[in-house]
């Protein structure tokens, strides 16, 4: 299905994104209503509830969820982001991030090579475990930057796309992302998939991705996280 095609219906995309992330963690899945969620066993060990536009309801429900622990979080995917502010306040739900955004790309358009190194101080090493793909560059012994990508039904899903700061600027998180690509090319992948910070957001542009929904997390607590990353 082309990224087009998909787009038009984001829950659907909502669903693959989770299964493809919680791959590459390692995180049990299950359902809350028709909304997946995810155990964050690595992190806060607590459940996050994932839901595309709910209604007035559906939001309530979830909300009373996300609030039995403080370590919970609602995220929503939604390009009206006003409306579920709105009512995060009336649940006692804080935003602790609204910067993040969904992102596709037709894989039609990406590299299938493997990329190579133009600093000859850096090297690379591939992997795969678990049906998980992973790229690192190093500089010495020491990581210069980082990714992983896991693969459902036709979709690559992309995560924890890092630069080490003393490495950035450099072009390593477009080599990570090409390189990742042509791991996933080892699967018959038809588009990319990601979540992406106000950072990544230019990179991954830059690369031929586009926005399909801005992103809202919430949260009984005050602490905010970046799912890209975090």
């Amino acid at each position: 299905m082309s990224p087009d095609a998909m787009v038009g219906d984001i829950t659907r995309l909502l669903e693959v994104w989770v299964a493809g992330w919680a791959g590459c963690r390692g995180y049990q899945t299950a359902t809350e209503g028709r909304f997946p969620a995810a155990l964050r066993a690595d992190t806060t060990g607590e459940w996050e509830y994932f839901a595309h536009d709910p209604s007035d309801d559906e939001f309530a429900a979830l909300a009373a969820k996300a609030t039995e622990a403080p370590a919970r979080i609602l995220t929503i995917l939604s390009n009206d982001l006003a409306r579920y502010t709105q009512l995060a306040e009336k649940y006692r739900l804080n935003v602790t991030s609204a910067s993040q955004a969904m992102m596709i790309v037709d894989m039609e358009t990406q590299d299938a090579e493997d990329p190579w190194l133009a600093d000859d101080d850096l090297s690379i090493t591939t992997s795969e475990s678990n049906g998980v793909h992973h790229a690192v560059v190093w500089s010495g012994e020491s990581v210069a930057a980082s990714g992983r990508v896991y693969v459902v039904g036709r979709t690559a899903i992309f995560d924890k796309i890092v630069t080490e700061p003393a490495f950035q600027r450099r072009g390593l998180g477009s080599f990570i992302m090409k390189a990742l690509a042509a791991q996933a090319f080892e699967h018959d992948v038809e588009n990319g998939l990601l979540l992406a910070s106000l950072d990544g957001q230019k990179l991954y542009s830059h690369l031929g991705w586009s926005t399909v929904c801005r992103v809202l997390m919430l949260s009984a607590s005050d602490e905010g996280s970046d799912l890209s990353v975090v």
